[in-house]
């Protein structure tokens, strides 16, 4: 089993707004800094939160699809199809196909906690497509009885998020106290994100706001307390070429 583990404190730092909204970002820019490059089809992830209402101003996208989700509070979107506000609230998912070009804004108000994360769904083929979006309510999604706990399913076998990218699988587990054995396969990455409470993996305890990636293995035990865990499942080899990949091979 190949085990990273990013504690909070390890994690890339941001800011908008004049430090009104701030950011730890597991996955973060290259000129972030941070420990941890884009991987499989994850490009960006970052976790954010509003200190005070709040707004990152109108700023374009192209080629990623980017998903918003809202983990507390509230938010209001802007974008150049829309072109007026919608307000999301707790629960409620976004993903922005940002295709051959998009602009956006966000207002964040206090105390709205999100996630944003940039999916790569191979750029020299979305990059010739229009953007398009959809938002997705909280009710769009239930939480079902699993061997660990509750399961709620954004992107997997039952339910999917139309994606370019494809990721395996995107969830949220709330686990019962305990020990448990999660399955996996040979070639896939297992990206975690606690939301909650704690979570011991290989004699190691991590708490809300850690992120820790499993590879290379068949199962993996957790042992938590009253832990939440937010969950993408994606493969270590993709059938086309990502952005990082590219810029890794013009920089040689």
């Amino acid at each position: 089993m190949e085990l990273l583990i990013l504690r909070k404190e390890e994690q890339a730092q941001g800011a908008f707004d004049g430090g009104r909204i701030l950011e730890r970002k597991p996955i973060g820019f290259p000129q972030d800094n941070g420990r941890l490059r884009p991987y499989s089809n994850l490009f960006y992830w970052a976790f954010a939160w509003a200190k005070t209402d709040s707004v990152i101003g109108e700023h374009p996208h192209k080629g990623f699809e980017i998903m918003s989700f809202v983990l507390k509070g509230r938010i209001h979107h802007f974008d150049s199809q829309l072109r007026g506000w919608k307000e999301l609230h707790e629960g409620d998912v976004q993903i922005i196909r940002a295709g051959s070009g998009i602009t956006h804004a966000e207002r964040m108000y206090k105390g709205s906690e999100i996630f944003q994360i940039w999916f790569d769904p191979g750029l020299d083929r979305t990059l010739s497509k229009s953007a398009t979006y959809n938002d997705y309510t909280a009710s769009t999604f239930t939480w079902e009885k699993s061997a660990c706990g509750e399961t709620l399913e954004y992107v997997g076998t039952t339910k999917r998020i139309p994606m370019d990218s494809r990721p395996l699988g995107v969830h949220r587990h709330r686990f019962m106290d305990g020990e448990h054995s999660i399955s996996a396969k040979d070639k896939e990455f297992h990206s975690h994100f606690i939301l909650s409470g704690s979570v011991v993996i290989d004699g190691q305890k991590l708490e809300q706001g850690d992120f820790f990636r499993v590879s290379g293995a068949a199962s993996y035990r957790l042992d938590t307390t009253g832990a939440e865990l937010f969950t993408i499942t994606g493969s270590e080899k993709l059938d086309y070429r990502t952005y990082n990949e590219m810029m890794q091979a013009r920089a040689q």
